[in-house]
């Protein structure tokens, strides 16, 4: 396999924190590689490093030559003014910035370079780099090419800078968090999209079913060490799992060795002047090995929640809707003890309105929303994120309560329940500035939990949380006792947490599925399945009626129909032709400049007679 680049020796360190140390790792052609680590240990740094906005202390990078390379950020940014269309053409990918060298090119006097651009154009296809960007955003379900920037959403955005990075068809491709944000219909696509290319890959994810389907590796940061394995994220979880405890077997025989060879060390400073140096030196490698912690986290964390009575939450006969944008409309639910909702749709179809009505946040146009006397919220909103820098992480929580009741009279104190959600002690009394964004909502899902609520609502609870702490708090969830709400596109959590779902199919139609997600999914594509099969008899039965309903070409459509499929066959002929003569190096600069004018012409007329073609291939012939 070709390699593509090859990562030797790296360590990234920020004063006296050590996110990695001389790690090293390679991609070849065809890879796909899945990085895993707990917030804060550098995964975000790290792909800020290889694709070069972010420098390192030691070690090498090395990137084939010529290598395509396209980075999705985790957080895109655009300026606001752009439109669609301009976005994507505002990189730094090579494609673009090779489109704006020619545009120079062209507006310069005497066109210098122009050979040895129109060659490197036809390496890269940047011909068709237009076209391809607005197939890609119809794939993507972006049509407004002409919407500003500022005006879409945080997954409208997200898509677009998806689009940014795989219109350029790179060699080696990086996504950070590439389904955040991302409905489950759009997670679903992008899974099929990157197994069906030959696309080389490097991701970090939490979505643990894509990162199970799409990558055949697996690379994991802990305790500043990069650890490899050969297989899917089940296959990691195997594997993992010996390794902890291989390690542990290890870090038992080292404490064993370790209180002896202490005995030793401890003697009298004449007797141990005597000694051997190399027993010193070994007692400090064992002293590292003994004092190892594993991150390796499967303590469970029952909590006492308050006392919830039979009356729990009703809403009767709500309506809401925002012009002609439907959220609800007549929708009656009595939620029922210790129930656990899902709430699965489409971006804009309404799920965090809907939370936010059921949270007294927002008004319903129409109906009644009855909670029970009893009932103590936790919500855990997707803009919540509010801190002052300037505390730390203990403070933060303390400032909620010193102590969380377990039953059976068990207390947890502020800082174990912090220590369970991953914050080592050191991590605690840090300053919140400090901490990573997935850190961040760690903490903000930590000040929610404090509270000791008996209803939690949690409101895209997953985005930018790793996937240990997902597993946290996933138990956590299990053992819940009281009512839960979660809205998520992430499938594997909804599968582990749920009892039941509420679809939102947009316009106010919400059905209520009783299942987990896998299952909703198993029945849409079993229905799906029934139905294109209950359609086969009625084409071979009634193909002349449906024929005879359906619009029909008239002489003149038919005629250009023809015309067009001669057209089309002509201009890529012609296509063809010139771009042969523009590689071939025979031709004169004046010639250069009206060949590379006319192929411009060329891709134009084929776009319009291609969309024509399809208009036309819809009405029967």
């Amino acid at each position: 396999m070709v390699s593509y680049m090859q990562v030797e020796g790296l360590t990234k360190s920020f004063g006296d924190l050590v996110l990695f140390n001389k790690i090293s790792f390679g991609i070849s052609e065809g890879q796909r590689m899945g990085l895993i680590a707990k917030n804060g240990s550098g995964k975000t740094t790290l792909l800020n490093i290889i694709s070069g906005k972010e420098g390192y202390d030691e070690g090498n990078i090395v990137f084939m030559r010529d290598l395509r390379m396209a980075y999705l950020e985790q957080d895109p940014q655009y300026p606001p003014e752009l439109t669609v269309l301009e976005a994507c053409f505002h990189s730094n990918n090579s494609t673009v910035q090779l489109l704006k060298e020619y545009e120079a090119c062209m507006e310069t006097e005497g066109n210098p370079n122009l050979e040895e651009l129109l060659i490197r154009m036809d390496h890269e296809n940047a011909w068709d780099y237009e076209r391809k960007a607005k197939q890609i955003l119809s794939q993507l379900k972006i049509n407004n090419l002409d919407q500003q920037v500022k005006f879409l959403s945080g997954g409208q955005l997200k898509r677009v800078a998806l689009a940014n990075t795989l219109i350029t068809e790179p060699e080696l491709l990086i996504l950070d968090e590439p389904t955040n944000h991302l409905d489950l219909d759009m997670t679903e696509w992008l899974e099929e999209y990157l197994a069906r290319t030959n696309i080389s890959l490097l991701m970090v994810t939490h979505d643990r079913y894509f990162l199970d389907r799409v990558c055949s590796e697996i690379i994991e940061i802990d305790n500043n060490q990069l650890y490899q394995y050969k297989g899917n994220y089940s296959y990691y979880l195997e594997k993992r799992q010996e390794r902890i405890e291989s390690s542990n077997v290890e870090q038992e025989r080292a404490n064993n060795l370790y209180r002896k060879e202490l005995d030793w060390m401890r003697r009298m400073p004449q007797a141990r002047a005597h000694k051997a140096k190399y027993r010193q030196n070994e007692f400090y490698e064992i002293e590292k090995v003994a004092k190892r912690r594993s991150t390796d986290e499967n303590v469970k964390l029952e909590v006492k929640a308050s006392y919830i009575g039979s009356k729990i939450f009703e809403a009767d006969h709500l309506y809401k809707s925002f012009d002609n944008l439907k959220i609800v409309e007549d929708f009656s639910y009595i939620f029922s003890r210790y129930e656990k909702m899902g709430i699965v749709g489409n971006n804009g179809t309404g799920k965090s309105t809907f939370i936010k009505m059921l949270m007294g946040q927002v008004a319903p146009d129409k109906g009644t929303i009855d909670v029970g006397e009893t009932i103590r919220f936790g919500y855990y909103s997707q803009d919540g994120l509010q801190f002052d820098g300037q505390m730390k992480v203990i403070d933060v929580v303390q400032d909620i309560a010193e102590v969380i009741e377990l039953g059976d009279g068990k207390k947890l104190t502020a800082s174990q329940f912090l220590q369970h959600f991953l914050f080592t002690p050191e991590t605690q009394y840090s300053y919140v500035y400090k901490l990573s964004g997935g850190e961040r909502r760690r903490l903000y899902l930590c000040t929610v939990l404090m509270r000791n609520p008996n209803f939690l609502v949690l409101d895209e609870p997953t985005n930018d949380l790793d996937i240990i702490t997902l597993n946290v708090l996933e138990d956590y969830l299990i053992n819940f006792k009281g009512c839960v709400i979660v809205v998520s596109h992430d499938r594997y959590f909804m599968d582990k947490v749920v009892d039941h779902l509420l679809v939102f199919n947009g316009q106010a139609d919400i059905r209520d599925f009783p299942g987990n997600y896998s299952d909703y999914r198993d029945w849409k594509e079993a229905k799906l399945l029934k139905e294109k099969e209950a359609e086969k008899p009625k084409e071979d039965k009634t193909a002349r009626t449906r024929r005879s309903n359906k619009q029909k070409m008239t002489f003149k459509e038919k005629t250009e129909f023809a015309q067009i499929e001669k057209d089309l066959e002509s201009l890529e002929k012609e296509k063809a032709e010139i771009e042969a003569e523009l590689c071939n190096g025979s031709l004169s600069p004046e010639v250069l400049v009206e060949k590379s004018k006319r192929v411009a012409e060329i891709i134009n007329l084929i776009d319009k007679k291609t969309l024509r073609w399809l208009e036309l291939s819809e009405i029967e012939g």
